[in-house]
């Protein structure tokens, strides 16, 4: 599976973003799909997770309420929409897929390269 992810640049604090994460060589219903973020000089964290079926969901509490996960399975893709973002938001965000809906990275089978979303104070 390759997953290539979008959508990330410099905003403002308090703006929004959509990120986009598109999967290739197998069918994306066949996985739970997530997100992760690294800051520079910081471990890899958890940000939010879709089931294959989209009715189950999580988030790390820094992401509740303001970033939403979903997912299109006809276009093998999963969306994260960040709003009210904040500088420690900065960050290279990182689509992963696995069999399981997770917060542990290690659960995780297939990861992009990442998106870099900077956010101005």
């Amino acid at each position: 599976v390759q997953l290539v992810e979008s959508g990330g640049g410099l905003v403002q604090a308090g703006g929004s973003l959509r990120l986009s994460c598109t999967a290739s060589g197998r069918p994306a219903s066949d996985y739970s799909m997530s997100w992760f973020r690294q800051a520079p000089g910081k471990e890899r964290e958890f940000v939010a997770a879709i089931s294959p079926d989209s009715i189950l969901t999580y988030y790390a509490e820094s992401a509740t309420g303001r970033f939403v996960i979903s997912r299109d399975n006809a276009k093998n893709t999963v969306y994260l929409q960040m709003n009210s973002l904040e500088p420690e938001d900065t960050a290279t965000y990182l689509c992963a897929v696995g069999r399981t809906t997770s917060r542990r990275s290690g659960r995780y089978d297939y990861w992009g390269q990442g998106t870099e979303v900077i956010v101005s104070s």
